[in-house]
This record gives C-alpha cells, structure tokens and sequence, in this order.
C-alpha cells in the first residue's frame, strides 16, 4: 500500500530530526572550548579500525558456502580495496573502488 503525502512528509521529517540530533549531540556534550576525555579520543582512534573489521567479517561471510562464484568476486574486491588503499590512502576511493568493482563482477563476469 503506497504512503500518503502526509507520511511521506512526516517520515522525512523524523529521518531530518534525528539525523541533526546525531550531529548535534557531540557539541552539546562538549560545548565551546571543553576538553575532551583521554576515553573519547582513545574510542575515536580505535573505533574506526574495529567498524572495518566487523564490516569485512560482514562482507565475507559467505566463503563458508564454497560457492567459487561468490567468494572470487569477493577477493578480488577486498584486494582492489585494499591496494587502492594502501596506494591513495583515501577511504572513499577505495571503498568505492571495492564496491563497483565487486558489483560489476557479480553482474557481469561471474553471472
């Protein structure tokens, strides 16, 4: 059954709402010139290296299916990742790199 305007209007408005609230929090809790905690740097220096772990472990989660046309594709875009990240350092480049290039294999080569 297809939302009406009224819903679509009020689950973009919820979505806006709480996607601010999410940015705003962090000054809130730390206003002006408030030192941040030793934790919240340690958890901003880790955090990141531990979300990339978990989505890698997330990503290859079927290599215990042994189904070769799912798990080639899946090595060939960790390693195009990871190599463009290693050679550009950028995030961006390379997780856009990965994700094309595993979508245009599951497309196209490994049908």
């Amino acid at each position: 059954m297809p939302l009406s305007i009224k819903e679509t209007i009020l689950i973009i408005a919820v979505a806006a709402i709480c996607t601010f609230a999410t940015r705003l929090f962090p000054f809130a809790l730390f206003p002006g010139k408030k030192e941040v905690p030793k934790f919240v740097h340690y958890l901003g220096e880790i955090l990141p290296v531990a979300i990339i772990g978990v989505l890698i472990v997330y990503c290859l989660r079927d290599f215990t299916k042994g189904d070769i046309n799912s798990i080639i594709p899946q090595i060939i875009a960790v390693t195009a990742t990871a190599a463009i990240h290693i050679w550009k350092r950028n995030t961006l480049l390379s997780i856009a790199v990965g994700t094309i290039g595993y979508m245009l294999l599951i497309h196209f080569v490994f049908v």
